[in-house]
């Protein structure tokens, strides 16, 4: 008890300035003012992320400035490059950190939790957070082909049978190309590395240990050659295996610096310790240029659990996946890219929005996977992280992935109930506990309505989705409340507990209510329609989130004002490159929130939502992956997770809705079709695909005269009605028995 009252700020304080260095009590109280007051300062889960995040850039700190001499993985060879636009002076930068180049490309099994990574330049990292293994090419006259100092190389994503990234180098008539892949070897779940290379003149192929990853610094202590040589320990733990012993091996250690300045000796040792942690190795396969030259690498992972046979098999779980046609190739290449990472990373109970910086769960991130993977008709996938959810809520009712963001609990029961309405299913009782619990803490949550404050009757202030700025109450959270309470009325409707959910009805529409009269004082005060971040702010990028209540939830009207009227602000003042920047914490452009607006102009009619989809396409990797953010100038990550899982997500769904999407109890097909897609005959097909009414398959086929629309419905009930609105032409309503409707090219608006 005792602690509770000691002076600690006084004398952290006082410690401080009689070192001479600023107050940090003071700095906090400073901080704190800038945000609106909350229980929760920061999550703690926040913090431990910077921090970890942070002591790496500082090990990079003290690692690459002053041994700029060792090669380096592709970010740093350009971030430290002062010709490149990647350049970022470091002057008084405590923490250097990867800000340019957050790029990299996930490969494994479905259904295992494995993910290695590759980065653009075919560097692999085969465990998480770990060291990697770079492949040069070296021939005999000293010519060497580093991948990572190269300005351009051909990467793409290989999902004919497994998922495989392959990168093909090339510099002055040297060719080298890696295929990175997980295989099973002898039920062992392999991270495979196969090498091949095409050259001149004789030369080698050099496979070396890095001591770092995409992020930067990843400690080698200890590397020592396997008995026979044909492989390496690493570590004392991990084992790297050669399809063949190589001619030569070398090792190098932090002191006598990277092994690349090694090549041309010999090295008798059969390994290195390295107290510093930056010890390095080269394994040299010798080719002759009138000779096919491969080798293979593996790197166990683990052992294949073999609960099912058709665990772990791409063929199993693409089954029963809504199929698409689309004329573009590149939007195609992306919504097949895209449903396979979804599937990699929903490997059981988990589900994680990126295989390295966000591997771990969150709810609002789920929450949008989740949707993808329903839409697409992966029900099941869906239905076992769903069933996890009553484990990760508190007694108080919070589903909690971290303190401090309100919107958890919205998210948990709207998902919940998509699930319920895409599969025609009731919900579980074993839910009904955790939907009770679910709803009632959201209403215990609001705030008071008495106070005669902007906020009354909000939800209290946090920190969100944490892009939209400090703590606020912010309406992204109200809308996911609002929608949380419907939900849960409806899913206790379903499982007979009609006053519970009339009880949650009911406060469903206070809620509304009280965010409606919010949003019409502060239409007064910023003298526009447009909805802020939060009653406190005036209209910035953080606005973004207010979107919410059309897309996805659709708690407003397609054509409500002040949906439009926030969507026109973010395009007329928060676009770079055609796509929406966010200015607070991202700095960069946003793919899934750019994909957010596209959906509520697409909700509207408006055409404007297809320049920001060919936008996104436009900034796809070339493994066909999305950074969270993405930097304006290199193209490259500027944030988060460099295979970012919600963004695949929203393609996913965006590429759904642009064939079939539900509204007002209705059907709407064929509204996302660009005009290009029906210049040739080729036809566009979805599905079959869940909706609340049920599966449905859509084909959009045109001719020189006229465009022809079929559909196809398992129907559980019958839509009110169906509207078949492709952009440029009159909406058609088709009778109730009708499957197909013809429009005459000429009837173009």
């Amino acid at each position: 008890m005792w602690l509770r009252w000691f002076p600690w700020k006084w004398i952290v304080s006082y410690v401080a300035r009689s070192h001479g260095f600023v107050d940090p009590v003071k700095i906090l109280f400073r901080l704190e003012s800038f945000a609106q007051p909350m229980d929760i300062k920061k999550p703690i889960e926040l913090l431990r992320a910077g921090l970890v995040f942070h002591a790496r850039g500082l090990l990079n700190t003290n690692a690459i400035q002053h041994n700029l001499d060792w090669i380096w993985p592709y970010w740093v060879e350009r971030q430290y490059n002062p010709l490149d636009a990647s350049f970022i002076p470091r002057s008084f930068s405590i923490t250097h950190v990867n800000l340019t180049h957050r790029n990299w490309t996930a490969i494994g099994i479905p259904d295992h939790d494995f993910l290695p990574i590759v980065d653009p330049r075919g560097l692999i990292t085969p465990f998480w957070d770990s060291w990697s293994l770079d492949v040069w090419l070296v021939r005999e006259d000293g010519h060497r082909l580093i991948p990572s100092k190269l300005p351009s190389v051909d990467q793409h994503l290989d999902i004919k049978g497994s998922v495989a990234v392959v990168t093909r180098s090339i510099d002055d008539g040297s060719e080298l190309i890696s295929r990175a892949e997980v295989l099973e070897h002898d039920s062992s779940l392999d991270c495979t590395l196969t090498l091949s290379a095409h050259c001149m003149t004789d030369a080698w192929i050099v496979v070396s240990a890095r001591p770092y990853n995409p992020e930067g610094v990843s400690f080698i202590s200890d590397i020592r050659s396997l008995q026979g040589g044909a492989g390496w320990r690493i570590n004392r733990r991990q084992e790297v295996l050669f399809d063949r012993r190589p001619e030569r091996s070398l090792f190098s250690d932090y002191k006598r610096g990277d092994v690349h300045t090694l090549l041309s000796g010999k090295d008798l040792r059969e390994g290195i310790q390295c107290p510093v942690g930056m010890a390095t190795a080269a394994a040299l396969f010798r080719m002759k240029c009138t000779e096919e030259n491969t080798v293979q690498i593996r790197i166990p992972l683990g052992r294949k659990e073999s609960s099912s046979p058709s665990r772990g098999s791409w063929k199993a779980a693409l089954a029963g996946t809504a199929r698409v046609h689309l004329p573009d190739r590149l939007f195609q290449s992306l919504y097949d890219s895209a449903l396979r990472m979804l599937i990699l990373h929903s490997p059981g109970e988990d589900m994680y929005p990126g295989p390295y910086t966000y591997k771990r769960f969150w709810f609002r991130d789920a929450c949008f996977i989740l949707h993808a993977l329903l839409c697409a008709g992966l029900t099941g996938r869906a239905l076992r992280v769903i069933d996890s959810f009553p484990d990760r809520q508190t007694r108080s009712g919070f589903f909690l992935s971290q303190e401090g963001e309100w919107d958890s609990n919205g998210e948990a029961l709207w998902i919940m109930k998509r699930y319920c309405d895409l599969t025609g299913t009731s919900p579980k009782p074993q839910w009904k506990d955790a939907i009770r619990r679910g709803g009632a803490w959201i209403k215990n949550k609001r705030l008071a309505q008495k106070p005669a404050v902007l906020h009354a009757g909000l939800l209290p202030a946090g920190f969100s989705a944490e892009h939209l700025g400090p703590n606020d109450y912010y309406f992204w959270d109200d809308f996911w409340g609002i929608a949380g309470l419907h939900a849960a009325a409806d899913l206790l409707n379903m499982l007979g507990e009609n006053r519970r959910a009339e009880e949650f009805s009911q406060e469903a529409a206070r809620f509304l209510a009280a965010v409606e009269s919010c949003l019409a004082e502060v239409s007064k005060l910023t003298g526009r329609r447009g909805m802020p971040a939060s009653p406190y702010r005036r209209m910035d990028s953080g606005a973004v989130g207010s979107l919410a209540a059309g897309y996805p939830l659709q708690l407003f009207p397609a054509q409500d004002e002040r949906l439009l009227d926030t969507a026109d602000f973010l395009g007329n003042n928060c676009l770079v490159r055609g796509g929406f920047f966010q200015d607070i914490i991202h700095s960069g452009i946003n793919p899934y929130l750019t994909l957010h607006i596209a959906q509520v102009y697409l909700r509207a009619g408006d055409p404007r939502f297809i320049d920001l989809l060919k936008t996104v396409a436009e900034l796809a990797s070339p493994t066909g992956q999305w950074p969270e953010a993405v930097h304006p100038l290199t193209l490259g990550g500027c944030m988060g997770d460099g295979n970012h899982i919600w963004a695949a997500a929203e393609w996913v769904i965006m590429i759904r809705n642009l064939m079939v999407r539900e509204e007002d109890n209705r059907l709407f097909l064929a509204s996302g079709i660009l005009p290009e897609w029906l210049a040739g005959n080729e036809p566009i097909t979805f599905g079959p695909g869940p909706t609340s009414f049920g599966d449905v398959s859509v084909s959009v086929i045109p001719s020189a005269e006229e465009i022809e629309v079929r559909w196809e419905g398992i129907w559980r009930k019958k839509p009110e009605g169906i509207v078949v609105h492709l952009p440029g032409y009159d909406p058609v309503t088709p009778g109730p028995q009708e499957s197909s409707v013809v429009i005459s090219r000429k009837s173009s608006s």
